[in-house]
């Protein structure tokens, strides 16, 4: 991939660095003007300085309130001027982005369904070239990492140095308690990709409940993310989008308060030195690891080519379900989540089957 050049956070104007984390918050979507100055007076009582609303709303069906329009963001422009706060909106056209330049937007984000489309992406990136507006973008709705990095670099590419993601979760067709699948990794693998990009996480619509707000926030800083963008409202039973995972300012300043922000490092000399030895254990493990599967892959290619010699299918669906049977078993034994296991198993599996198709 391309190296980003990015413009640290601390330089953007919108936060105080430090303390973690950085919040950004406000409701699901513009409703009314009372609602929305409501809502910013509550959160800028405790020192919220970033407000978002949602202008435009991407529905999966029409007929669902899809946003307020144009006349949301004159309700911004009073945010803005009657409480100092800086605002920001979804954007998913080009249009958008110029009403949100008319109505003086502060920062502009991107929704996980346009960060999919990397024409819309493209066409998005190019109305806010030379603005200077700060871009967020959220993860696409399918884990596809590669995919969200091309977004990021789509804007750096248009000069936009102002640039951090948003990990909101991923969609699962697997019966979970959250509304989206947190996976986790994809953010971590984000910022082993590009250590200098900000990264925000969306526990509302992550967890799609404020039930599981405060736990989705603390993971969020236990993985040293740099902000939250949260959804409050200030009569959340009363909202036309989302009521169940939005919360009331008093409460959100309440959990904020909850939460332990880890630091990136210790100056204790003995724990550092402790820290030390066990990740020096860590990449002997590893080296072990990587040894071993090269082992694998080479018996691999042997059963491979005695497949081939007489003429027998590579894939044996019977064996491959007696395996998993073994490795799940194998993997409570040990303590291990056997989904955890099982995905690990399923990479070796498919890089088996490539190495037998290639022979």
């Amino acid at each position: 991939m391309t190296p980003l050049t990015l413009t640290p956070l601390s330089e953007w104007g919108f936060f105080t660095l430090p303390p973690r984390p950085c919040v950004i918050a406000g409701p699901c979507s513009a409703e009314t003007e009372a609602q929305v100055l409501d809502t910013a007076a509550g959160l800028r009582a405790f020192g919220i300085n970033v407000f978002r609303a949602g202008i435009w709303k991407p529905r999966t069906h029409p007929g669902s309130f899809e946003g307020i329009g144009v006349e949301g963001l004159r309700w911004l422009q009073k945010v803005k001027s009657e409480y100092g706060m800086k605002v920001c909106t979804e954007v998913a056209s080009a249009k958008h982005v110029f009403e949100c330049l008319k109505y003086g937007v502060d920062m502009v984000w991107i929704g996980a369904r346009t960060t999919a489309n990397p024409f819309l992406v493209q066409e998005i990136a190019e109305a806010l070239r030379d603005t200077g507006i700060p871009v967020l973008v959220k993860n696409p709705v399918n884990p596809d990492l590669d995919l969200w990095i091309g977004a990021l670099e789509r804007f750096n590419r248009e000069g936009i140095t102002k640039l951090g993601a948003i990990h909101r979760g991923v969609s699962s067709s697997e019966k979970i308690k959250y509304r989206n699948d947190p996976l986790w990794n994809m953010a971590v693998e984000l910022r082993a990709r590009i250590p200098q990009l900000p990264i925000f996480a969306d526990p509302s619509h992550m967890g799609g409940s404020r039930e599981y707000l405060r736990e989705l926030s603390q993971r969020a800083m236990d993985l040293g993310l740099e902000g939250l963008m949260i959804e409050s409202h200030c009569s959340p039973q009363c909202a036309l989008s989302d009521a169940g995972q939005q919360i009331e300012p008093p409460a959100l300043q309440a959990l904020l308060e909850s939460l332990t922000v880890r630091d990136a490092t210790s100056p204790d000399e003995e724990f550092r030195e402790n820290l030390s030895r066990l990740r020096e254990r860590i990449d002997v493990i590893d080296e072990n690891l990587i040894r071993e599967l090269a082992e694998r892959m080479k018996v691999s290619a042997e059963i491979g080519a005695a497949k081939k010699a007489h003429n027998v299918a590579i894939i044996q669906t019977g064996r491959w379900e007696r395996v998993l049977e073994k490795v799940d078993a194998a993997a409570r034994q040990y303590g291990l989540d056997p989904k955890f296991v099982r995905a690990i198993f399923d990479a070796i599996h498919e890089e088996s089957v490539q190495k037998q198709n290639s022979l």
